[in-house]
């Protein structure tokens, strides 16, 4: 086990009904800037919870921010966010809402331009206050400090962190799963699941509690998902369990001790950047290619997830990994989501393009730096 420091300080109201805590946490008064996204929050009856939790503050709205916030719509909440002197920014949305408002609250505490601390060039500045109300599951962003912000003008597409930058409390309601729709759900079980593994498929003697937690995260995805995806009314406990796991999935617990992976996202970043894929579907295009690649690294751990996860434990350790491996994309699959590149038309100027720019930023991914850019090239080959 690794030694650690960990804090989490993100307040979370958890249930059916919980939206209406926003108004404990926010003083009357505030003058709050509301981001959400295309508008399904109107559809589904969350904006207006928000606005009756709301009634005692002025409201600012910002609304529009993609699936893969992009940056000059997030220049657009800043300068917003500054002309109005905004005491309080409310994201309202899934992961990318929630990292694009990530971003604004940093931004409104820069004078610069906000790329100099997405791209390390200067430190992230501290975040004005802000909260979430979770609407959609996958990238655990409510309970974190990340972010991942697109540039579409120049396909990049680049993660942040920002001690500095949790939110303050966010808001989980599991009756906001009910209305979406399957691509989406498929989409954040697929995320939360290789968060999951970024994280326990690494190097041996990873703390024993860890282990089980993620193994924990891994069973419930594999279990929930045929019932999420069914036609007819979700029931409250799946969409529930799948909100929990979404959450622990990146909140920071299954990370205590252990070495963490990221280059299956790392790669699929730049799929979504040259293409626009969305971020589950790079994911499942390039983990099963991460796998077979680093198996020879990662076996002691792929064993152990061929055998808890998916209780293969007969045939040789490679017959066992084939299996586990085949087993993961059959899942993937099964949700709706092709996992090929050449099934989204994607060839080879697209893995030489990939290669060129790790190549050029210097990038070693995986624990301890193991995937080089030549094995994320050898990853992506695989993958066609």
């Amino acid at each position: 086990m690794n030694k650690f420091e960990f804090q989490n300080p993100v307040k979370i109201y958890f249930g059916e009904g919980q939206i209406a805590s926003v108004a404990k946490e926010i003083k009357p008064g505030s003058k709050v800037m509301m981001t959400y996204g295309g508008g399904s929050i109107k559809r589904n009856g969350i904006y207006d919870q928000v606005i009756a939790a709301l009634k005692d503050c002025t409201v600012v709205e910002f609304g529009g921010i993609e699936a893969n916030p992009d940056y000059d719509t997030l220049i657009k909440a800043i300068a917003l966010g500054k002309a109005e002197n905004v005491d309080f920014t409310l994201a309202v949305g899934g992961g990318s809402i929630i990292d694009g408002t990530k971003f604004i609250a940093a931004g409104m505490n820069y004078d610069g331009d906000p790329w100099d601390f997405i791209i390390g060039k200067v430190r992230v500045p501290a975040a004005k206050p802000f909260g979430a109300v979770l609407t959609l599951p996958a990238t655990g962003s409510e309970m974190n400090c990340g972010a991942v912000i697109s540039r579409r003008a120049t396909q990049e597409k680049y993660a942040f962190h920002n001690a500095a930058g949790f939110p303050t409390f966010s808001v989980l309601d599991p009756t906001a799963v009910r209305s979406l729709p399957k691509r989406q759900v498929a989409n954040g079980i697929i995320d939360t699941f290789i968060h999951t593994t970024e994280q326990y498929l690494t190097t041996a003697g990873s703390p024993l509690v860890m282990d089980r937690f993620a193994e924990g995260v891994l069973l419930t995805l594999v279990e929930i998902a045929p019932r999420l995806l069914a036609d007819g009314e979700r029931a409250y406990d799946d969409c529930a369990n799948f909100m929990m796991a979404a959450t622990m999935g990146l909140n920071g617990f299954l990370a205590m001790g252990v070495d963490e992976d990221w280059a299956t996202h790392m790669i699929g970043h730049e799929l979504t950047a040259l293409h626009g894929l969305d971020h589950g579907v790079t994911l499942a295009i390039v983990w099963p290619g991460t796998q077979h690649a680093m198996r020879r690294e990662k076996e002691a751990k792929l064993l152990q997830y061929a055998a808890r996860v998916w209780g293969i434990t007969e045939g040789t350790p490679d017959e066992i990994i084939d299996r586990a491996i085949a087993a993961t994309d059959g899942f993937f699959r099964s949700l709706g989501v092709s996992t090929r590149l050449g099934e989204h038309g994607i060839g080879e100027d697209t893995i030489v393009e990939i290669r060129r720019r790790f190549d050029e930023r210097k990038w070693n991914l995986g624990e301890n730096g193991i995937v080089t850019p030549e094995k994320a090239e050898a990853i992506l080959r695989s993958r066609l």
